[in-house]
């Protein structure tokens, strides 16, 4: 009974530690909000990348289609592996860059591979819903190409620094939560774009 009270004792006071230390609100704003701003700025600098790829639009009917989906999908699924490594590192399932750790191998191969595969379904749909808006497209092979090149490589590119950003910013004291997600959906968007971008000027040079 004295064991039980004490396991009580500890876990309040471990619960008082971390609402003081993580989840305050001073805490969250502190650390959230100059990474909301960065967002902000990161989404303005993708729209610069898009309007430096009128080329590429004109030349290849059906990327402006899949410009969103692309934009979206790797911002998406590079945040949600930035929250999945948090909660694994809160746990003490990551605690550095290890080839050999499960937990973090899995977690980036699971990304890359369900990048990859949404990519191919993209460049497919992409394909079929601008013919049914009556324009004309650039063939599924095209459209598949540039989405499979960009998701891979900007998969690689924040997979990357998805990891360094959570142990990064844990062993400076910051909660990874608050911190890697707003930071990867901005600089997915960067990379995305750009990665879209080299991929169009690519295929178009085939």
């Amino acid at each position: 009974m004295k064991d039980l009270k004490n396991e009580d004792i500890f876990e309040s006071q471990f619960i008082d530690k971390y609402l003081s230390e993580y989840a305050s609100i001073s805490s969250i704003v502190r650390e959230a909000l100059p990474f909301e701003l960065l967002a902000t700025v990161g989404g303005v600098i993708a729209g610069i990348i898009l309007s430096k790829m009128t080329n590429e639009l004109e030349m290849i009917p059906g990327l402006l289609v899949i410009y969103p989906g692309v934009l979206g999908l790797r911002g998406n699924i590079s945040s949600t592996l930035g929250s999945r490594l948090g909660s694994a590192i809160h746990m003490g399932l990551i605690t550095d860059i290890d080839r050999n750790n499960p937990e973090l191998v899995n977690n980036i191969s699971g990304s890359l591979l369900l990048g990859f595969i949404m990519a191919i379904l993209l460049g497919v749909l992409g394909h079929f819903v601008t013919l049914a808006l009556g324009f004309e497209s650039a063939g599924i092979f095209k459209l598949v190409l540039i989405c499979a090149i960009s998701a891979l490589t900007s998969g690689v590119i924040l997979s990357f620094v998805a990891v360094l950003l959570a142990i990064g910013t844990f062993r400076f004291g910051f909660d990874p939560d608050n911190v890697v997600t707003p930071s990867i959906a901005t600089i997915g968007d960067i990379v995305s774009m750009l990665m879209l971008f080299l991929s169009a000027k690519l295929v178009v040079m085939l």
